[in-house]
């Protein structure tokens, strides 16, 4: 062994392995380093270990998509949408189709997750699906059609936005007349992972709209509170009256 390799070298040696062959490495030369390597050793088993928890939780999380490949299924997408609760901006709906065997690590529900940890999982799934699509229904027609059927014509816009039509669908606790099988599946963020990185285009597309409309309306606060009615948004309402992109069914009483 090269006695000659500082710690630095032989870190950065480690990080360039298999996780688990950096951890067989380094425990291999302890003997001829000590206490140094023992401990970057222990930080490296710490890393695998916590690895292959995300890997079991993933593959829980792909037991439906699983499923419906054991059934024949091909091009099975999750669907989910952000925004059925704010008073202002559209209701996003996104659709994704992950590969076979997908490891995307720290997937989850979007509301789980902070706004960076989003954002960066957010251009991951844009390279790593198979195929996606978004759909939107702006202030006005939720205000016509009301938010559920929004939420509705929003996930069947992002299906039809996609490249190829899926053959199965997993949707978080909706159904929807398409002629295509589907599982409704409540609190499907949590429990499947194409409903998760649905979760996360949706959400963040949703969040960066609301932050291009904070430059038309900065009086408002919408890059900070997103159009959901918290109290500084209320207030807002209350002292300038509502925008072009306030759901006037959602803010009734609100405004004199």
């Amino acid at each position: 062994m090269d006695k000659k390799m500082t710690l630095a070298e032989i870190r950065q040696k480690a990080e360039t392995m298999p996780l688990e062959e950096a951890v067989s490495w380094l425990c291999d030369i302890i003997p001829d380093y000590g206490i140094s390597v023992a401990k970057l050793a222990d930080t490296f088993s710490k890393r695998l270990v916590r690895l292959r928890e995300e890997k079991r939780r993933l593959l829980k999380m792909s037991e439906f998509e699983i499923h419906a490949r054991k059934q024949g299924f091909v091009h099975i997408g999750g669907i989910d949408e952000a925004g059925r609760g704010p008073l202002a901006g559209p209701v996003v709906a996104g659709c994704v189709v992950l590969p076979e065997n997908c490891f995307i690590e720290h997937l989850n529900d979007s509301k789980k997750l902070t706004p960076s940890m989003r954002d960066r999982l957010f251009d991951i799934i844009i390279e790593e699906a198979v195929d996606y699509g978004i759909g939107m229904v702006m202030p006005e027609e939720i205000d016509e059609i009301n938010i559920y059927n929004a939420t509705k014509k929003a996930m069947m816009q992002a299906v039809s936005n996609m490249k190829k039509t899926p053959d199965y669908l997993i949707i978080d606790a909706m159904e929807l007349p398409l002629q295509i099988s589907q599982l409704s599946l409540k609190k499907g963020d949590s429990l499947s992972i194409s409903v998760a990185a649905a979760s996360i285009i949706a959400k963040v597309t949703r969040d960066r709209w609301m932050e291009e409309a904070h430059k038309l309306y900065p009086q408002y606060g919408f890059d900070r509170h997103k159009g959901y009615g918290t109290e500084e948004h209320m207030e807002a309402i209350r002292k300038y009256g509502l925008c072009p992109i306030h759901r006037k069914s959602f803010t009734h009483g609100l405004v004199g």
